[in-house]
This record gives C-alpha cells, structure tokens and sequence, in this order.
C-alpha cells in the first residue's frame, strides 16, 4: 500500500527528551507513532474492512484469532477431583 505522512504539534522539549530516552532502549518516535497508529486502526476498523484491504493490497490473510473459553479455577479444581468438592 502506499504510504503518506501525518504531522502533528508537539512541545519541542518533550519531543527532544522522548527522543533521548528512546534511543536508549533503540527506538525511535516514529517507530513508536506507527505502533500506536496500528493499534488504533485494528481497535477502530472493523475486521472485514481490514481484510478486506489486506486482500486488496496482495497482504497474505491472517488467520482469525479465536478466544478459548476459560474455565474459572475453582471450577477446574473441582473437576480435577472429581466434582464433589472433597
């Protein structure tokens, strides 16, 4: 896909220090805005819409995460012994 710019105002003294304490860990604002702007996109853009796009700009589908079901852990510990709470 092609990409673009965003721009945004931000206090020049905070952006330094940001800078400086990033490139500790080697990291870089940019890098950091781009993550955030990920998750912001998958929060916000439904799944179809998403795969939809990914299909359209040739990016191989990723499969659909499914959620297991937890099972609380006194019920797990009660079905491990049996279930009559002994």
């Amino acid at each position: 896909m092609k990409k673009i710019n965003i721009s945004i105002s931000y206090d020049e003294e905070k952006l330094h220090a940001l800078r400086l304490y990033l490139e500790q860990k080697e990291q870089t604002v940019e890098g950091e805005l781009t993550a955030a702007v990920d998750v912001l996109y998958h929060k916000t853009v439904p799944t179809g819409v998403r795969e939809f796009l990914d299909l359209r700009s040739g990016t191989p589908a990723k499969p659909a995460e499914k959620k297991k079901k937890s099972v609380p852990s006194d019920m797990a510990a009660s079905a491990a012994d049996g279930g009559n709470g002994d």
